[in-house]
């Protein structure tokens, strides 16, 4: 039997008993990519499994919130899993595990340590590749209207009247 079929034969629950066991942030099978602590997966349609995987983790250093779970940070960079972006993420992800490997690591997803990662990442900060991804999480992150609670951010203000009578001068924290 093939890992290939070996992956297939598992049933989802052997998946996520593996994948919690190994300690694993996002799993990798066949097409698809999941986490092992939530009820989520993503079917991949032209990115690989593992270049997705990757981008997730890239974005999750990018833009750091423990607060946020990995699903919005997959809906983030979704956009970039087509035909016509997909040679160029490939790339970039290829350069960054070749990166990750001349740091002894056998590739950025293979990179423990969210400080080291962050290394990795400064070394390739001024690239086309790293600025449209850091880019694209701007709005791909932070215009999802589920993430808004999270920051305690309410919307915008002018359908309910705008922000004066609506406490714009309550700051406790000052």
């Amino acid at each position: 039997m093939t890992d290939q079929q070996a992956v297939r034969a598992l049933t989802r629950r052997q998946l996520l008993a593996r994948a919690s066991a190994a300690g694993a942030t996002l799993m990798v099978g066949a097409g698809f990519v999941a986490a092992p602590d939530a009820a989520w997966a993503l079917e991949t349609t032209a990115l690989k499994p593992e270049t997705f995987a990757t981008l997730v983790q890239m974005a999750r250093d990018i833009y750091p919130h423990d607060r946020i779970g990995t699903e919005y940070y997959v809906v983030a960079v979704k956009g970039y899993d087509t035909a016509e972006a997909a040679p160029a993420i490939e790339a970039g992800i290829a350069a960054l595990d070749e990166l990750a490997r001349g740091h002894g690591f056998p590739d950025y997803l293979g990179t423990g340590w969210e400080r080291d990662r962050a290394e990795i990442l400064r070394e390739i900060e001024d690239s086309v590749f790293f600025q449209t991804i850091r880019g694209g999480l701007v709005t791909g992150l932070y215009n999802q209207k589920a993430v808004w609670p999270l920051f305690g951010y309410e919307g915008e203000s002018y359908s309910k009247g705008g922000y004066l009578h609506r406490g714009f001068d309550d700051i406790a924290w000052l």
